[in-house]
């Protein structure tokens, strides 16, 4: 398939922290060009998610200020503006550079968007496209092209657009806490892009899970897998979760919300329990009661993005048809203020999804 690279393209540009101001809509961007090793792809589509708005807001904190308007590293900061965001693209190869078989283009490729900087499995220097280099909110985008994956299936750029990011976050989160088959997993903000994942790579995975997740959203969280649900902000949450689980131990906690539920998820945890965390929507910054850690033997994981491993089955589970996705909006790039808004309000379940105009 041969396609002509125009010099210029319409992208999203990230100019600094703050509010949606600093997202700027531009058609005059210069194409990359792909460098050594590296292929070209045409965008087709891009998923949105959480880190997006809060590498924009700054909202990382530092560990000496958790109020410091930071980003996302907290030790070697890559970010530099202007800046494409976008994590979660599907598109075509439409050029390669040096070394690259030009039999490649025309491919149809799913983006692994990690830099990992190693050439093991450590994530210890992590890093990813739309923060350390440009991602995928605009219509072209170079990257190494062992991060361009062919995925086989018959799923949509659209749909296929919907996993990467949360999906690849939310194994790492399950791979971490070493969620076996016939284990019961609590997953809160079970609605959002990262807790649906977390539902289904249970089920995946052969484990049970049972999802928290605000009202409104219980039968959708039903049909993509979940044991039972428990209405967010409804009574207590313990005996709730002690009703919904049918008594069943809860062997591992996958938090994305934190704040005041914190030490309650602690509480719900059997001996030996296992949590595991990749966000806190509700607030960062908890209190820990150490006797309940440590007299419960519970262990306690931090975790973010995902190794090459947990990428290769991410794939796997897809093209086994074992997650699906789920899309809960699309937007033209044009409109990608109100996209970042409705996202905002999580009025939604799964992922919305950027196309180019």
């Amino acid at each position: 398939m041969m396609h002509s690279v125009p010099k210029t393209m319409t992208a999203v540009l990230l100019t600094g922290h703050g509010g949606l101001e600093k997202l700027v809509y531009s058609r005059d961007v210069p194409v990359p060009a792909p460098a050594a090793g590296e292929v070209l792809i045409k965008v087709t589509a891009c998923g949105m998610n959480n880190t997006d708005v809060w590498v924009r807001e700054g909202a990382y904190g530092t560990e000496d200020d958790p109020s410091a308007v930071s980003t996302w590293r907290r030790h070697g900061n890559t970010l530099t503006f202007p800046r494409i965001q976008g994590t979660d693209t599907v598109g075509y190869i439409v050029a390669v550079g040096e070394g690259v078989d030009r039999a490649r283009i025309g491919e149809r490729v799913m983006v692994d968007f990690s830099i990992y900087n190693r050439d093991d499995d450590s994530l210890a220097d992590i890093d990813y496209m739309g923060h350390g280099r440009d991602g995928g909110y605009a219509e072209y985008m170079a990257l190494p092209a062992e991060n361009a994956h062919v995925v086989a299936t018959d799923l949509t750029d659209v749909e296929l657009a919907t996993f990467c990011c949360a999906y690849l976050t939310g194994e790492r989160m399950l791979e971490r806490a070493r969620l076996a088959a016939g284990e019961t997993v609590l997953v809160t903000g079970a609605s959002g892009g990262v807790g649906s994942a977390i539902v289904q790579l249970a089920r995946a995975r052969g484990a049970v899970p049972i999802a928290v997740a605000g009202p409104g959203k219980e039968a959708a969280m039903l049909d993509i897998g979940a044991q039972a649900v428990v209405t967010r902000g409804q009574g207590d949450l313990a005996e709730a979760v002690e009703a919904a689980s049918g008594g069943r131990p809860i062997d591992v906690v996958a938090d994305l919300v934190g704040g005041p539920l914190f030490n309650d998820l602690l509480k719900i945890l059997h001996p030996e329990g296992r949590y595991t965390t990749a966000g806190a929507i509700a607030g960062p910054v908890v209190q820990l009661d150490l006797r309940t850690m440590y007299l419960k033997q519970l262990e306690l994981h931090g975790s973010s993005q995902g190794s090459r491993a947990d990428f290769r089955r991410l794939v796997r589970y897809i093209e086994e048809r074992k997650i699906r996705p789920l899309v809960g909006g699309v937007y033209p790039l044009s409109e990608f203020h109100r996209a970042q808004t409705d996202f905002m309000a999580k009025n939604f379940v799964g992922k919305l999804v950027v196309v180019p105009d």
